[in-house]
């Protein structure tokens, strides 16, 4: 039987859960991952933001109406700190930096990233290349809240996430895309939870390899502000 999630922490006002890959959030073709963690842990939950289905890692549900309209204020003020693990076998157009650009819907479902900057997905990263791994591992974190707003962000790079087929990458046994860190303060107390991924032969390559080593704590590292840009008035 397939593993749906692990349960990393239980508090009063929420759940953080590590989510597998290829399971939905929405019960669309059967029960999605909130109906499933509801079921098992014997309580109502509440989404205050999402995954899609093929990326694995942290994910927050709330345990009351009250704690999700909280959480949910957090995450639409940008107050959540993300940081994503992606591994790709292109090459990418630069190393690290900004990523910005409004989205648009695409062919197949997917979406693309124009050049234009009126409601933009913002995300910046950093990246390192290993001399015994086929791949270059990147962590991003994103200053908006786009759907498949990583994914599209790295194929803009030229370095489409390994296995992400529908934005032109190889095949791989998985979409190598991870949620893996959270960072946040709600009622006056602040919350940090770091889970390495687990599944995916890439993945495993790269914990063997020590690959995270650098990255253990990424808010630690030097990320710079996004400052909004000002509305001009006409």
């Amino acid at each position: 039987m397939t593993i749906s999630f692990s349960v990393v922490d239980e508090q009063h006002d929420f759940v953080v859960l590590d989510k597998a890959p290829g399971i939905s959030f929405h019960s669309d073709d059967g029960p999605g991952l909130v109906a499933k963690a509801t079921a098992t842990l014997g309580y109502a939950l509440f989404p205050v933001h999402r995954l899609d289905k093929v990326t694995s890692g942290l994910i927050i549900l709330a345990r009351s109406s009250s704690a999700a309209a909280e959480l949910t204020a957090l995450f639409t003020a940008h107050q959540v700190e993300k940081y994503y693990l992606a591994l790709s076998v292109g090459r990418s157009a630069k190393k690290q930096g900004w990523i910005k650009g409004d989205m648009v819907p695409s062919r197949r479902s997917a979406w693309k990233l124009l050049n234009s900057q009126h409601n933009p997905a913002v995300t910046y990263f950093v990246s390192r290349g290993y001399d015994e791994l086929p791949f270059r591992a990147y962590l991003l974190k994103p200053f908006s809240g786009k759907t498949h707003q990583i994914r599209v962000a790295m194929k803009s790079l030229g370095a489409a996430i390994s296995g992400d087929v529908l934005y032109q990458a190889e095949m791989a046994d998985r979409v190598y895309l991870h949620a893996y860190a959270l960072q946040f303060t709600l009622s006056g107390q602040q919350y940090q939870y770091v889970r390495p991924p687990k599944c995916g032969d890439k993945f495993q390559q790269l914990l063997q390899h020590d690959g995270l080593s650098e990255w253990r704590l990424p808010w630690q590292l030097s990320w710079p502000e996004y400052k909004q840009p000002k509305q001009v008035n006409r």
